[in-house]
Order: structure tokens, then C-alpha cells, then sequence
């Protein structure tokens, strides 16, 4: 109680030094956990999130641009490819599932992806969970202009069931890009996945084929659909389609028939693996990132010795007057480090609420960006480690200040001043 009682003293007579410290191990101590917390959250979102898919089948070119485009939807398609592949993989005996994608157009910023309604019966995002139609909705007919739509989009343009919007060519917004004169109407709105799924409006790939200003190319000639004609299967064609395997065996033999001997399409898979490549291939910030933070915390351990030993000349008369009054030299010096440690914990405790301020702002950017949703309560060794090792910290920027108490001379300090 002593000590504490010295602590407290101490940090009442140099509380703007004090305060300021705090402040600064605060940021030091948020800034850390959030780039490791953040880092390791994003990383296993891209690199083993909530895909669903094992593979990709897209045109031949860049595996990650494909999965960007598909899995994430945020990059442009590398090109198509004719509808008679996605009827050859889908027959294959290691496919369990096949799903056709058709891209290009956008509505206010959001993509547009033409599939089939066994995006919404057969293909589960996770283990025993698929796509959910909020009550009142259904799954849209793939005959007619309807579309169901993500739980993020819905909340962001204020589309409820029944409303209706007109596509926007490519994928990319502007006021200028050509509207398209087909009218979709809303038949169904997902429930919340946490993942890409979640910024897309999904009409029926029909759809995409007739939409005015299309044409196809997958027979090799063009093709211009009629809003009522029928669409010939060697005219169609997909921008990608989405698999699920029957076993990593069946990954590895069609990628070893597709990118290695094949010329026409390109395989990513795994999904997992080709988004890793992403990230060892920016690691560099992360590391750039980590750099920063581990500079700030020796910037916010400096700022703790420097407070404290900046006001060793005026508490050397204090230190002596406890001395003459039977304090041991180990209680000053212990009352020093006990003030380093207590200015580092009450920081630490600040920086908790600087991480919850980062990972909030996080969480918008990313999920508007991406679809992903951070998890603010999910735990991360850095959320304890962090602040254990400012502490440690604190207490050994306390030792410098703290020897200099412990020789304090009782005599020389006990000098009249006048």
C-alpha cells in the first residue's frame, strides 16, 4: 500500500507527463493489436473463408484474376469461355457440382452475376449451410427478369422485395455507362452470409444472354439474342463456372488435364492456395505495417523513461526526505518501477479501446469493399500478448530512472536550497 500510495502521489504532481505517456502507450498498444489481429483476420477470410467452391473453370489466363473475379468479385473476367465446356465439366464423375457464372454488367456499383437456382438449392457456402431467402422472398425463375438479391446490397440501395432496377453495363459505375432497357424486379433477399455472396444481385443467366446491347461469341461468330428466341447452346457461353469436388485427388488430375495439357481454359484450385499467393505476394506491407508498429511501441517505452526521468531533479529532494524518514533504497527504487509499469498497464487498458476504434473502421471499409465481415470478438494471442509486453516493457524503461533513485544521496539533497 506504501508503494501504491507513492505511485499515486507521483502521478497526481506530473499528471500532464503522465497523461500524455498514457496516451501514447495507448496508441502504441492499439496500433499493434489491430495490424496483427487485422492481418490474421483478412488472411484467413481470403485464404480459407466462407468460399464454398473447390475450383474455378474460367477463360486461360491469371488463376488469381479468375478466383478475384468469381470467388471475390472484385476483379474484371479474364474472358469467357463456350457454354460446351461447362456441359463437359459438369458431366465429369469428380464433379459433384457445377455452377455457371455470367458477368459484365453492374447496378450503383454492385455486380450483376447470371447463374442458375441451383446457386440457391444445391451449393452450400459451408458445411449443411446454403444460401437463405429472407421470409417473403423466393428464388427467382430463371425464365423470367427477376433477381435475389444480398443482404448488403439490400440495406445499401433500400431494396426490398418487389422493387425493381435496370443493369448498367460493365462493371464499374458511372452515370454515363449505358442503362439497360430490361427491368428487373427483386423476388427474394438473402439472409446475411458474411461473405463476397452478400454485394451481388443474382438474376438468371438467361437473363445476361438477352439483355439488351449483349452479344454471344461462343460458337466463334456473333450472336445477338432476340428478347423471345430461343438461345442455341453452341452460341452460349459463361464466364466462369464454379465446382465442387469429390476429393482433392479430382483437383489435382483436372488441373493437371487443363493447365498443363490443355490450351482453352485455365483451373484454379485450390481456391485457398491461389489467394495465399496473393498475400505472399503483398506481404510486404504487412511487414511494412509491423515495422511501424513495433517502432511506435519503442517510441511509447522511450516516452515512459523520458517522463519519468526528466523529473528525477526535482524528486531527488523528495526521494532523499524518504530516505531520512527510513525508506530502504530497494522501496525508492521499486516505487520507480512500479510507476513505470503502472503508466504502461493504465496505457495498455487505453489501447483496447483504440484497437475497438480501428478494427470498427476496419470492419466498414472491408465489408464495404469485400463483403467480408471481421469478427471483433474473435481472439488473437496479440490481444494478450500486446499488452503483457508493454507492460514488460514499461518496467524495464522504469529501471534507468530507478537506479538513479537508488543512489540518490540523502545529504547533498537534504541541503537547504537558500
Amino acid at each position: 500500500m506504501n508503494l501504491m500510495s507513492l505511485v499515486r502521489r507521483s502521478l497526481r504532481q506530473h499528471a500532464l507527463s503522465s497523461v500524455v505517456t498514457i496516451i501514447s502507450v495507448g496508441l502504441a498498444a492499439g496500433l499493434t493489436m489491430s495490424v496483427f489481429a487485422i492481418n490474421a483476420q483478412t488472411y484467413d477470410a481470403f485464404t480459407g473463408g466462407k468460399v464454398g467452391f473447390d475450383a474455378v473453370l474460367g477463360a486461360r489466363g491469371s488463376q488469381l484474376q479468375l478466383v478475384l473475379n468469381t470467388v471475390f468479385h472484385l476483379e474484371t473476367s479474364p474472358g469467357n469461355i463456350p457454354w460446351s465446356l461447362y456441359k463437359e465439366i459438369s458431366e465429369d464423375a469428380r464433379v459433384t457440382l457445377a455452377i455457371p457464372y455470367a458477368v459484365g454488367d453492374n447496378y450503383q456499383g454492385y455486380r450483376i452475376v447470371g447463374t442458375t437456382p441451383d446457386m440457391f438449392t444445391k451449393f452450400t457456402y459451408r458445411e449443411g449451410q446454403g444460401f437463405v431467402i429472407t421470409a417473403g422472398g423466393r428464388v427467382f425463375d430463371e425464365t423470367k427478369k427477376e433477381a435475389v438479391i444480398g443482404n448488403y446490397v439490400a440495406d445499401k440501395l433500400g431494396l426490398t422485395v418487389g422493387a425493381t432496377f435496370n443493369p448498367y453495363h460493365g462493371l464499374q459505375f458511372t452515370s454515363e455507362r449505358e442503362k439497360h432497357r430490361d427491368e428487373y424486379t427483386v423476388v427474394g433477399i438473402m439472409e446475411p452470409t458474411n461473405g463476397p455472396s452478400d454485394r451481388v444481385l443474382w438474376i438468371p443467366i438467361e437473363g445476361i444472354y438477352r439483355m439488351s446491347g449483349h452479344v454471344l461469341r461462343g460458337g466463334g461468330t456473333v450472336f445477338r439474342p432476340t428478347p423471345d428466341g430461343a438461345v442455341p447452346e453452341e452460341h452460349r457461353e459463361v464466364s466462369a463456372v464454379m465446382l465442387k469436388l469429390r476429393n482433392p485427388q479430382a483437383g489435382f488430375l483436372l488441373s493437371q488435364t487443363i493447365n498443363q495439357q490443355g490450351k482453352v481454359a485455365t483451373l484454379a484450385w485450390p481456391i485457398a492456395r491461389v489467394m495465399a499467393e496473393l498475400f505472399d505476394r503483398i506481404g510486404w506491407v504487412s511487414r511494412i505495417l509491423t515495422m511501424v508498429a513495433y517502432l511506435i511501441v519503442v517510441v511509447a517505452a522511450g516516452s515512459i523513461l523520458a517522463s519519468i526521468y526528466n523529473t528525477m531533479n526535482e524528486r531527488r529532494r523528495e526521494f532523499a526526505i524518504l530516505r531520512a524518514l527510513g525508506a530502504r533504497r530497494a522501496t525508492v527504487f521499486s516505487a520507480i518501477v512500479l510507476e513505470a509499469s503502472t503508466i504502461t498497464t493504465l496505457g495498455a487498458l487505453l489501447g483496447f479501446l483504440v484497437y475497438g476504434g480501428i478494427l470498427a473502421a476496419a470492419f466498414v471499409i472491408v465489408r464495404a469493399q469485400t463483403g467480408v465481415v471481421l469478427d471483433a470478438f474473435k481472439f488473437d494471442p496479440a490481444l494478450w500478448m500486446t499488452p503483457m509486453g508493454m507492460i514488460l516493457l514499461g518496467a524495464l524503461a522504469g529501471l534507468v530512472p530507478a537506479f538513479k533513485a537508488y543512489r540518490t544521496d540523502v545529504a547533498s539533497n537534504l541541503t537547504p536550497l537558500s
